[in-house]
């Protein structure tokens, strides 16, 4: 079901693009941003991946720098019938990781050092279950193009705008101002509402690959406690749906605008699966809480490193 309504909102940002550069030069103009959307697309295709992780300044780690990291992704790769992908380690105390590639034989998993040392060994592989599920199910290559098509339907909008299309364009001033300002609005709702969609279907898929859906969950509430008390990584706003979790300060989550679905809901999602498989420590997991504890974030990653074998 998720997979069908991803397709479909794949479409409709393909038509909104068609759309737009119809109202803004006709034909011509539907022609032009068909190519356009075409030509960025290929080359998110190929560099999306060596892009994101030089932004990002992740290095890569492999068995001799992190061994048992190494292994626990071997054998959840394994799990997941997926080819081993690169591990990358990016120097940041934010708890947050992310999957990145064009298919399964050129993926790359990258966790921050914050997240290595907040989650126990459980924890830890819950969040690389779900970045390999990101891969086994190409939602990397999906949230690329979606993200690429999206980012051409505001570039042609802005260019219809600023530099008024051509002369057969069917829509008026006021028009193309109006189009302007609505289609990258809209563009971004889809965008957003097909990375939520992702999301729920890594984190089914990836309390599979691991077959325990509260390993998931609890580094989950982690994860996001935690990255309530850190200065939020907003260098590079357009790379946060990557993210396991928002990265961004952001309220009200599963809104329109949100990357992520809001960490109860997939919280109370992954319980109710954990119930399904008959595991009963489903209701032992501490709510969820919006309000973070104001115990300082030193105590708690002190707590944490001393109790985690991936120091």
């Amino acid at each position: 079901m998720n997979l069908f309504k991803t397709m479909l909102l794949l479409a409709a940002l393909t038509a909104l693009l068609m759309v737009v550069g119809y109202a803004l030069g006709g034909q011509q103009g539907t022609v032009l941003a068909f190519v356009f959307a075409a030509g960025t697309n290929l080359f998110a295709w190929w560099k999306s991946d060596t892009m994101v992780l030089k932004m990002h300044k992740a290095r890569p780690i492999g068995p001799r720098e992190s061994p048992e990291l190494y292994a626990m992704t071997e054998e959840l790769s394994r799990n997941a019938g997926i080819p081993v992908p690169a591990l990358y380690l990016i120097d940041k105390d934010q708890p947050n990781a992310f999957a990145t590639g064009r298919n399964p034989e050129n993926s790359a998993v990258a966790v921050t050092s914050g997240l290595v040392q907040l989650l126990s060994r459980e924890e830890l592989a819950g969040v690389i279950a779900h970045e390999l599920a990101h891969i086994r199910n190409r939602d990397t290559l999906i949230m690329t193009v979606s993200a690429t098509v999206s980012g051409a339907i505001s570039m042609i909008a802005q260019f219809g705008l600023f530099f008024g299309g051509s002369r057969d364009r069917p829509m008026g001033a006021l028009g193309t101002l109006a189009m302007a300002i609505l289609a990258p609005l809209a563009a971004l709702v889809i965008q957003m509402t097909i990375s939520r969609t992702r999301e729920y279907g890594a984190d089914r898929l990836g309390a599979e690959i691991c077959r325990n859906p509260m390993w998931l969950a609890s580094a989950l509430v982690k994860i996001s406690n935690s990255a309530k008390m850190l200065v939020s990584a907003e260098r590079f706003p357009s790379t946060a749906h990557l993210f396991i979790h928002n990265p961004l300060r952001v309220r009200g989550a599963d809104s329109l605008f949100s990357t992520h679905p809001d960490v109860g809901n997939r919280v109370a999602a992954l319980q109710e699966m954990a119930r399904e498989m008959g595991q009963r420590d489903a209701v032992s997991l501490p709510r969820y809480q919006p309000v973070p504890p104001r115990s300082p974030w030193g105590r708690r990653r002190g707590q944490a490193e001393r109790g985690s074998p991936w120091r």
